[in-house]
């Protein structure tokens, strides 16, 4: 506990990951997979841990996909023409030179949509959608280009995964099902899904003209940055602190993840800074190509497999920045009595957490980046904000 209100008053006292945070965001920006910034980034990050004295700082080199979005634009010309704001998804095709104009056809489900069937083919699909939670809500987003493919769509729109949108369109990840064609896909404004699904409701034709520039390049060189503070009496056994330095290229990527990479070097930088020494060796990793394949964490998995069995725990922290809520405890291989005692151990530092606020410790996920180890029974933890 004392250990712990050093810890606790330091933090408070400084500003150091704000203002790495800052750095980052205002002198970097977006870090899409594949770009100068990213690599930048990785220089960045390893600098910084060098800098706050932490020991092995290094680049583990990892091969990530390469897509770049090109030019965008896309306008209703039925009903009632206007300009629509859009986002092509991570990995989407483009459409053909000049684009595609097409009717759209709007449906709320994968359900409708199998019940329409034939009648989509040559049409573009609008997913629209309402928000009821991110993981129930995004299955569309990922998924909603090869459904509709499948019936002979020329082109997918998905209403943004998000509660708000103020007529400004969210980006992510996508795929497609190698049994159907590749089609464009791109995400609309909550306003513009909204004013479609109205539109179709009272009869009208809707026709648009979309034109996308999206392709996908070879696979670039990155790398995962991990750094150490050397443990004392357990040195062999490891913490993971950690979260991923790429984001989208539409923003600064602030929140996702800009704020748990910095919170994963200033947790390690703290503990540099008031002389502690850790008992085990604590392992900040800032992973690579979390947006768009997952390749920093399933590189990390199968560069390090041999070293699960000493793994005692890894945080990541990808939920965004304010105060910290909840821990989640996330053990995909034990037994429900083996549960139970690892979240009665964990529960043991609730009087530390104390002066947080209320912070539950409970069963639950992790994270993308270290849900490949996980996967293998490495004990993962969680981190939720309040909102």
């Amino acid at each position: 506990r004392r250990m712990a209100e050093r810890l606790r008053a330091e933090a408070f006292r400084t500003h150091g990951a704000y203002e790495d945070l800052a750095w980052l965001c205002d002198r970097i920006g977006a870090r899409l997979s594949g770009s100068p910034q990213l690599d930048q980034a990785i220089t960045w990050a390893q600098t910084r841990l060098q800098a706050a004295g932490l020991s092995n700082v290094h680049a583990e080199p990892v091969m990530v996909p390469h897509w770049v979005r090109g030019h965008e634009s896309a306008e209703l010309l039925l009903p009632t023409p206007h300009r629509l704001h859009i986002l092509g998804l991570g990995g989407s095709v483009g459409t053909p030179e000049g684009g595609l104009r097409a009717d759209v056809v709007v449906v709320g489900s994968f359900d409708e949509l199998d019940r329409l069937g034939e009648a989509v083919k040559g049409k573009i699909v609008l997913f629209d959608v309402p928000f009821k939670g991110y993981g129930h809500t995004v299955v569309y987003r990922h998924d909603g280009a090869a459904r509709a493919a499948k019936y002979g769509a020329v082109a997918a729109l998905v209403r943004s995964v998000g509660p708000v949108s103020l007529d400004t369109p969210h980006t992510g990840a996508m795929d497609y099902d190698p049994a159907f064609p590749k089609i464009p896909t791109a995400c609309v404004t909550l306003e513009a899904s909204t004013q479609m699904r109205r539109m179709q409701d009272r009869g009208e034709r809707i026709r648009m003209r979309l034109e996308m520039g999206g392709k996908t390049l070879p696979d670039a060189p990155s790398a995962n940055v991990v750094a150490e503070i050397p443990g004392t009496e357990k040195p062999g056994e490891v913490v993971i602190l950690s979260g991923h330095l790429d984001s989208w290229d539409v923003g600064q990527g602030a929140q996702d993840d800009g704020a748990g990479t910095v919170i994963a070097m200033e947790a390690a930088r703290l503990i540099q800074a008031l002389g502690l020494k850790p008992r085990r060796t604590i392992r900040v990793v800032l992973w690579t190509n979390e947006e768009n394949g997952l390749r920093g964490g399933k590189a990390y998995r199968d560069a390090h497999r041999a070293e699960f069995k000493d793994i005692v725990a890894a945080f990541e922290t990808d939920s965004g920045s304010e105060r910290i809520k909840a821990f989640s405890l996330d053990l995909r291989k034990a037994t429900p009595e083996a549960k139970a005692v690892a979240l009665a151990t964990l529960k043991t530092f609730q009087e530390a957490l104390a002066p947080f606020g209320p912070v539950e410790l409970r069963l639950g996920g992790s994270g993308a980046d270290v849900s490949p180890m996980v996967a293998e029974g490495v004990p993962g933890i969680g981190v939720s904000h309040a909102a």
